[in-house]
């Protein structure tokens, strides 16, 4: 096998109350990518479709994180990278990363699965660094494992995935503009409080626990962030407004998705999300505020060959 074509879905990181360290995977919402093995050493990004992208190897997310992959198992030969972009940088649900753990996951493929699927999480974290100006795993483990995820330790990389509730369904909906993450991880404060910290080590542990036990009330009362949504919820437009009519209309709980600007919210059934989504809708309709809106279970399966 000298080509494959994946398919690497979208994500939402920190889901509230895990800052950095949570993270699970959606289905259906992703970016497509075409690798070639070549004769020709090094590698080249191809074809871009649907966003304006660099083809420099050294300014692209996917051709930076192969590049760390194959430091570590150099071959003779090159790749070719093509990328359908669906999704859109700086909305929030994981751009970078799809580009970076696809392109790992793709070239792995292709050279026989040296590296086992968690292996992979650390090389396509120079990408992500290269995007964010941080190495995180939130969106990268998901993408690359499916599911939920833990990310216990990012510098030695000790990554856990956790279980979902069957019935658990994530709206998303992204207004249209761009917040990219280097940015809105300026903003934050590099101390907290201590008492803030306390509650969410409380959320988050909560939360945990109720991936396990199929408790959607527990789930709901975890849903909280007591130390990032403050200062980031700023940045996104009538952010408390989505967030209150959501909840009214029986989210399980709401969120800023990654850095921003899209929201997400989890609810219990398809027509629960439904309804929230219809929520959503009303609040950037009276502001003419242009959106796109995703309806999705969690994807338990992450990156995936197509044909």
């Amino acid at each position: 096998m000298d080509q494959i074509k994946i398919f690497s879905p979208a994500s939402v990181a920190n889901v509230s109350c895990g800052f950095d360290v949570l993270g699970f995977c959606l289905d259906k919402i992703g970016d497509e990518m075409q690798v070639k093995m070549t004769d020709k050493p090094g590698i080249e990004i191809g074809e871009i479709k649907g966003q304006k992208l660099s083809k420099d190897p050294l300014k692209n997310v996917a051709s930076i994180a192969v590049q760390s992959m194959l430091h570590d198992y150099p071959i003779k030969n090159g790749f070719k990278i093509d990328i359908d972009k669906k999704i859109k940088p700086g909305s929030g649900i994981g751009s970078s990363a799809a580009s970076a753990a696809g392109a790992v996951f793709a070239v792995n493929e292709l050279l026989g699965k040296p590296f086992s699927k968690k292996e992979l999480i650390k090389y396509a974290m120079a990408g992500e660094a290269f995007a964010s100006g941080v190495p995180h795993a939130d969106n990268l483990a998901p993408v690359l494992l499916g599911g939920f995820t833990l990310v216990r330790d990012n510098k030695n990389l000790d990554v856990i995935s956790l279980p979902s509730p069957p019935d658990l369904m994530v709206t998303i909906i992204h207004p249209k503009i761009e917040l990219k993450t280097i940015h809105s991880r300026s903003i934050l404060k590099k101390n907290i409080p201590l008492n803030k910290a306390v509650q969410q080590w409380g959320n988050l542990g909560a939360f945990v626990s109720a991936l396990y036990t199929d408790d959607y009330d527990l789930l709901s009362r975890s849903i909280q962030d007591k130390v990032i949504e403050p200062i980031r919820s700023m940045l996104i437009p009538k952010y408390q407004e989505v967030k209150k009519i959501v909840l009214e209309s029986g989210a399980l709980g709401c969120g800023i998705s990654g850095s921003g600007p899209s929201i997400f919210a989890l609810s219990k059934g398809k027509l629960n999300a439904k309804k929230v989504g219809d929520a959503m809708k009303i609040v950037y309709k009276s502001i003419d505020l242009e959106f796109d809106i995703h309806y999705s279970n969690v994807n338990k399966k992450g990156v995936k060959i197509i044909k």
